[in-house]
């Protein structure tokens, strides 16, 4: 009896740093038997989270998603997302809900521009989750690999 390869799911987490080179560079370096299910958080100010304004969040978010997952499809790469919870340990909890990861990916800004570094997301999700994480960080600027395709 001929055994069916195990696909390796990577969860990936980012905001901004969703279409940098970095994430590219981490995705595309998987090889084909891998999935990937990104979640792009739909950060807010405080204002306009304290006056229940996300319109501008969600569409953020949701172009930045649109713009990954047709660039990664186009590359034969599996990989599907969504738009997660402005707080992203609650939006990695609940992805893993409906997609159960092997891995987990977290994008970052740099340390002195990451509000997720303040924050220490990425200890509090080791924590958490009890998966293997990458930690990648996105260079400060010129590093958007999604916006060279026009």
């Amino acid at each position: 009896m001929q055994s069916v390869p195990s696909v390796h799911v990577v969860l990936v987490i980012a905001n901004e740093t969703l279409t940098s080179q970095a994430v590219h560079d981490a995705i595309t370096g998987h090889d084909n038997k891998t999935r990937f299910f990104l979640v792009a958080p739909a950060l807010n100010t405080r204002l306009r989270h304290w006056t229940s304004d996300q319109d501008r969040a969600r569409m953020a978010a949701e172009e930045r998603l649109e713009r990954c997952t047709a660039t990664f499809a186009s590359l034969g790469i599996q990989v599907d997302g969504r738009i997660g919870d402005a707080d992203p340990i609650q939006a990695i909890s609940d992805a893993l809900a409906l997609f159960p990861a092997d891995e987990l990916i977290i994008a970052t800004h740099p340390e002195r521009r990451s509000n997720w570094l303040a924050h220490r997301l990425v200890d509090r999700a080791r924590a958490s989750f009890g998966l293997p994480i990458t930690h990648i960080v996105a260079a400060e600027q010129g590093d958007l690999a999604f916006d060279r395709a026009a």
